[in-house]
This record gives C-alpha cells, sequence and structure tokens, in this order.
C-alpha cells in the first residue's frame, strides 16, 4: 500500500508539472519584471527605459520596475541578465556599446548566443558636437581645421563607441586627434561646455541639450541619413564625408531559453507602447526616432543586431581597442 501510495503521488507531481510548465508561460506575468539599465540613473538609457518601463508595465498588467546595475561600459548589468532566469522577469535594455562594443572587455558571457531579441525600440542619432569657440560651424570647415592643426583636436573617449568614431574621422579624413579618455559622457560634457575639450559624440538625448540652449555646436549627424527628430542637423554624407557613421540604438534583450510565448507577450506590449503619440512624442523630445515597425520584432531586431557585429567586430579588432 505505502509503495501504491509513493508511485501514484510520483505521478500526481509529474502530471502536474507537465500541466504547470506551459501555464507558466500562458500566465506569464504574474509578477513584478525588472528592466535592467547596464547604466547609472540619469543618462539617456535610464530615461528611455523609465519612459517604456512605465507603458509596458501598464500594458502588461504587472510592474516593471528599472533595475540601474554599472559598470565596466554596461557589461556588468548584462552580465546579470546573462545569468537570470529565461523566464522573461529579467531583461535589459541594450544598445551598440552592450551589445556590439562590450566586446573590449573580458567579457563570461556570449554576446551572439547567450541573449533572445524580444525588439528594437529606437535608432539614437550620434552627433559630432564641439565647443563653442571651435572655429568651424560644420564638417567640411572642421576638416579643413584638423589638417591645419594636427593633433590638437581634443577628442573625448568615454567609451568604445567614442573611440570608434575618433578612429573612424581619422581614417576617412586624413587628420589626426588627440584623445582624451573619460569615465562618462557627463564629466566630458561638462569640459566640452567650459572649452577644455574640442570634440565630443554622443547620442542626442545627451547632446541635444546643450546645442538648442547655444552652449555647445552640432557639427553633423553622424547617421546615414538624417534623423526624424533633429531633422535640421545634416549628415555626415552630406556634409562631404561619405561612411562617417556611428550607429545608436536600444533594443530589449532576454536571456537566452526564454519561451517564445513569453516573448511574444513583452514584444506585443513594447510595439504597443511604440506606437502611442505620447511614448513617440517623448522619444522625439529626446532625439530618438522610433524602430521601423519590421525591426521591432525579435526577428528584426536579431538581423539588425548580427549586421551590427558582423560590421563592426572587425573594426574594434583591427584597431586593437581594449577596455579599461
Amino acid at each position: 500500500m505505502q509503495k501504491l501510495i509513493i508511485v501514484a503521488a510520483l505521478a500526481l507531481c509529474a502530471g502536474a508539472a507537465g500541466v504547470l510548465a506551459p501555464a507558466h508561460a500562458d500566465n506569464f506575468p504574474s509578477h513584478t519584471i525588472t528592466l535592467i539599465v547596464p547604466f547609472p540613473p540619469g543618462g539617456s538609457t535610464d530615461v528611455a527605459a523609465r519612459i517604456m518601463a512605465d507603458r509596458m508595465g501598464s500594458i502588461l498588467g504587472q510592474t516593471v520596475i528599472v533595475g540601474n546595475v554599472g559598470g565596466a561600459g554596461g557589461s556588468i548589468g548584462v552580465g546579470r541578465v546573462a545569468r537570470a532566469a529565461p523566464d522573461g522577469y529579467t531583461i535589459d535594455i541594450g544598445q551598440w556599446d552592450t551589445h556590439v562594443g562590450s566586446i573590449i572587455y573580458n567579457l563570461d558571457y556570449d554576446l551572439q548566443t547567450d541573449f533572445t531579441p524580444i525588439g528594437l525600440i529606437s535608432n539614437n542619432p550620434q552627433l559630432l558636437v564641439a565647443k563653442k569657440a571651435m572655429p568651424a560651424d560644420d564638417l567640411k570647415t572642421l576638416v579643413e581645421w584638423m589638417k591645419a592643426h594636427p593633433g590638437d583636436a581634443k577628442f573625448v573617449n568615454q567609451n568604445a563607441a567614442a573611440q570608434v568614431s575618433g578612429l573612424l574621422l581619422q581614417k576617412l579624413t586624413g587628420t589626426q586627434v588627440l584623445f582624451i579618455p573619460y569615465r562618462g559622457a557627463g564629466p566630458a560634457m561638462t569640459d566640452l561646455i567650459s572649452g577644455q575639450v574640442d570634440l565630443l559624440v554622443g547620442q542626442g538625448a545627451v547632446t541635444l541639450p546643450q546645442v538648442r540652449a547655444g552652449a555647445i555646436k552640432a557639427i553633423v549627424n553622424m547617421s546615414p541619413q538624417r534623423s526624424v527628430s533633429i531633422p535640421d542637423i545634416p549628415t555626415s554624407d552630406e556634409a562631404g564625408v561619405p561612411g562617417l557613421y556611428m550607429s545608436g540604438w536600444f533594443g530589449f534583450f532576454a536571456p537566452k531559453g526564454t519561451p517564445k510565448e513569453v516573448i511574444g507577450k513583452l514584444n506585443a506590449a513594447m510595439v504597443q507602447a511604440l506606437a502611442e503619440p505620447a511614448v513617440r512624442g517623448r522619444f522625439a523630445d529626446l532625439g530618438l526616432d522610433v524602430a521601423p515597425r519590421e525591426q521591432q520584432t525579435p526577428d528584426g531586431l536579431a538581423a539588425f543586431h548580427k549586421a551590427e557585429i558582423e560590421k563592426w567586430w572587425p573594426i574594434i579588432k583591427a584597431a586593437g581597442i581594449r577596455g579599461e
């Protein structure tokens, strides 16, 4: 009798497990979701994440809290997501620096295989800006000044994206810059405004407020086409230096192995939020262009991310860039 009871109990548990496993995805989300921002509070990534977390939480019927986990160019926070349970309750807002440029660090996870894409959120124009006293107002005159003053241009190097941008500028224009290392865009912007450095590359969310205030100059938009949110700033192609691009974008990623049904629900909430005029308006104020609808899908982000890696990793490796 005792053996029969044990066998029956085991069978009941097995049956319950079979029922509960798919129900977990069906009932998602049943509790709070954590959205990891791999940088300190206050930056453009943090602001965009909080906009999306607020709307997606309402859509999903569960709170989406933002957790800021900074350090090592964002790789510490992204690593936390890579090691999280693949259940959809821990995701991150990734970007070029964290999911492409972080190859410069010794990572304990694989950027290509340890994450499941949810969807591309935005394309973020990167602006090359200059101190107000710079004797150049556009890319053409800047290049002329740099050629007349080789090595004099103090170029902010606050992350991999900035360093790659400077290297591309040198290569495409036959000029030379002096890289000045910084721990973040905030301190660098302070020194650019005061005139201690000459050039900085950063997202519109960081640079536009100071440009609009007249504290610094916008030299060029380092994108293949003009931005919907900042249409008055010309591209590098238009300014005479074709190919001077630096990618900026935001996308949601989950741990590898997260169920498709869960990814589908997260994606649906993301897409719905991005379609709302209020969200699109706030993104425009930040200088962020909402991603095309076809790239908002998991497959769209997967293809986009793959193309970014294939484009930038050879450049980074050839330049020998390593994280400090």
